[in-house]
Parts: structure tokens; C-alpha cells; sequence
């Protein structure tokens, strides 16, 4: 009987600071480069109007690549999250990082079957399992952004959002993105 290596959050620990982000699901080492430059500038333009939106209104706050330790062997940085003003004391542990769910998490997809595998199938499952409420999987290469939403116990998928399309939420009470402005610095392919 072959026995499989189960990650943990200590291995983390002893990993090189080599600039890859190394991530863990179900006790599975996920590694990633450098995030594409697209990448980066839709992050970009999704923070600044969410940090906007959350400081004007005091509901929440949002965070650029937090640690996410839902477990020992979940162990996670979604590229931005948003919490709550009243989750944030329960959720903020003293080490800095997140320990329980975020409200909202956002992925940006980066190139690459692997990559895009991890955020749709893997990191959608770990999400949903752990209670966050919503979940955007933004393309920058397809210039749409999925949202999945809790129904139950679950995230399903609830809108497929294009170019034209607004995107809101009602965790976000008077927050609208115009998708036609968050990819309006992406040159089409």
C-alpha cells in the first residue's frame, strides 16, 4: 500500500522564499510563478473601487494575496478577499493571517491548464467546503468574470458576466464594477 505525502502548513514553513507562491489544498502542494502583468493590473482594478466602496460605506475590508489557513493542510493565498467589518475580529487571527472564511474571494486566472484547474475545480471545492459566500473567478484572456454564489451548502455558479455586464453583488450593497472599465486596460488577443 502506497502512502501519500500530505502537505502541512509547517512544510510551508521551510519552503525557499524563491518568490513562487506556494499554496496547499487537501494537503496538495500547489506551486505558482510570478503572476502575469494582467494579472496583477486586474487585481489592481478590482481593489481600488472594492477599497473605495468598503471605506465610503465602513462595511468592510479588503486585502491584496492574504494567507488563508482554513486547516493545517489547507493552506491558501487567494489573490484578494473581502470580510466583513463585523467577521473581521473572528476571522483576523493574531498571526496575521485569515483562519476562518472570507466573504468574498477573488481569483485571477493565470495561464495554463494546471492553473486554471486549481481556481474552477480545486479552489472552488475548498472554498465552498470552508463557508466563504461568493466567488469570482475573473479571465483577464476571456475578459468575463464567473460568480459563484452560497445556495445551501454550496457555491454555485450564478452569472457568467461580460464586457457589457456590471458587476455587484449583494454582499456588496451599492458596489458596481462596469466590466467594460475593469478590462478596459487589457489589450484584446
Amino acid at each position: 500500500m502506497t502512502q501519500s505525502l500530505r502537505w502541512t502548513s509547517a512544510d510551508l514553513e521551510l519552503l525557499p522564499d524563491d518568490g513562487k507562491r506556494y499554496e496547499i489544498i487537501d494537503g496538495e502542494l500547489y506551486v505558482s510563478r510570478q503572476p502575469h502583468y494582467y494579472h496583477q493590473l486586474l487585481c489592481a482594478e478590482i481593489v481600488i473601487p472594492l477599497g473605495r466602496w468598503s471605506h465610503e460605506t465602513g462595511a468592510g475590508q479588503v486585502s491584496v494575496a492574504p494567507g488563508v489557513i482554513f486547516a493545517d493542510d489547507d493552506d491558501v493565498a487567494p489573490d484578494l478577499v473581502w470580510i466583513s467589518r463585523e467577521r473581521l475580529p473572528a476571522v483576523l487571527a493574531p498571526d496575521g493571517k485569515l483562519h476562518a472564511a472570507p466573504d468574498l474571494v477573488v481569483e485571477i486566472l493565470s495561464p495554463g491548464t494546471t492553473n486554471e484547474r486549481r481556481d474552477r475545480e480545486a479552489k472552488l471545492k475548498l472554498y465552498s467546503r470552508r463557508g466563504v459566500r461568493e466567488y469570482w473567478i475573473v479571465s483577464w484572456q476571456q475578459r468575463q468574470v464567473e460568480v459563484y454564489r452560497r445556495a445551501d451548502t454550496t457555491l454555485q455558479l450564478i452569472a457568467t458576466l461580460l464586457e457589457g455586464d456590471s458587476l455587484q453583488s449583494p454582499l456588496l450593497p451599492g458596489f458596481a464594477l462596469p466590466l467594460s472599465e475593469l478590462f478596459a486596460q487589457i489589450p484584446r488577443s
